[in-house]
């Protein structure tokens, strides 16, 4: 199973600052508190990024991530998504799925991602977790999605897959609101946030 960090973005929302290397109240930058949550449950994980985002890069390969790079005409999350999705194929890890979650995410709780990698390992084809009836993320795929997930394009990400087969998918309900809670703005990081 391979765990995919979109961290692509362009964060045009929060303003001049690189959201993702904005600290949290622990301290932690952004994107890395996502990528440590990713990887206490996916062990093999990669890394969808600008090219300009060097600081950034530096801060998750000394994590331990393996990273990507998304051309400059193609850094809609769909195409980082099918860039990501291209690269695994040198793992084999990649047969058994894919995790694909938000760099923007922190609060995801690794808990509930290795929910989502256990309903994948036993058979699940696409697998969703909830919090009080809502949709969240990380999304997990199963390997047979490759075809799908390296096809996309644009800014709707894999919606059209989990739409198009929406007779598969594996709901389950969490009690992580961290799965609902990303960081669009400054006010996003006040401890106070109601997002989580």
């Amino acid at each position: 199973m391979i765990g995919i960090l979109l961290a692509a973005g362009f964060s045009r929302r929060y303003g001049d600052l690189d959201k993702l290397l904005q600290p949290l109240p622990d301290g932690r930058p952004i994107a890395i508190a996502s990528a440590e949550s990713l990887m206490q449950a996916v062990p093999t994980c990669i890394a969808v990024l600008r090219p300009e985002n060097k600081a950034l890069a530096d801060f998750l390969s000394s994590r331990g991530l393996n990273l990507v790079f998304c051309s400059k005409n193609d850094q809609e999350m769909a195409d980082s998504l099918a860039t990501a999705i291209r690269f695994s194929a040198q793992f084999s890890a990649s047969d058994g799925g894919f995790v694909v979650a938000l760099a923007d995410m922190p609060y995801i709780q690794p808990a509930t991602i290795i929910s989502v990698t256990r309903h994948l390992k036993v058979g699940a084809a696409i697998v969703v977790p909830t919090f009080q009836g809502q949709r969240g993320h990380p999304v997990g795929f199963s390997a047979k999605f490759r075809n799908q997930l390296e096809s996309l394009k644009g800014d709707e990400g894999a919606r059209s897959i989990i739409m198009g087969y929406s007779h598969e998918v594996t709901l389950f309900a969490c009690d992580d609101a961290g799965i609902l809670a990303d960081i669009d703005t400054p006010a996003d990081l006040n401890p106070s946030n109601p997002k989580v």
